[in-house]
């Protein structure tokens, strides 16, 4: 499966993105995606994760309210919505994949797709 992963850019402090990640295949029902970010300097954290049945969803405490996880099937594409964005959003967010469970380790998932950077200015 490759992913690939579009919609970062350069937004205000309160404002809003919606990031997109496309699979290149159909994948199934009992697959995962997953969206995790890397600020500078810092390890690659959880963001927020989504299974392709919509029955699992989790958040990060960070942005539980403010970012919403979701996925269109028939377009094989999982989208984050975040709003009320904050300059400590800024990082490259990467999606990742796999079969298993809704989980917040990077461990989990083997497929990544490349990232795409968010710049929240104050």
């Amino acid at each position: 499966v490759q992913l690939q992963a579009s919609g970062g850019g350069l937004v205000q402090a309160g404002g809003s993105l919606r990031l997109s990640c496309a699979a290149s295949e159909r994948t199934f029902s009992r697959w995962f995606m997953a969206w995790f970010r890397q600020a500078p300097g810092k390890e690659r954290e959880f963001v927020a994760a989504i299974s392709w049945s919509n029955l699992a969803i989790r958040y990060a405490d960070s942005v539980k309210g403010r970012f919403t996880i979701s996925s269109d099937n028939g377009e094989n594409t999982v989208y984050l919505q975040m709003n009320g964005l904050e300059p400590e959003d800024t990082a490259v967010y990467y999606c990742a994949a796999d079969l298993g469970r809704c989980s917040f380790l990077r461990s989990a998932y083997r497929f990544w797709g490349k990232g795409t950077l968010v710049t929240v200015s104050s």
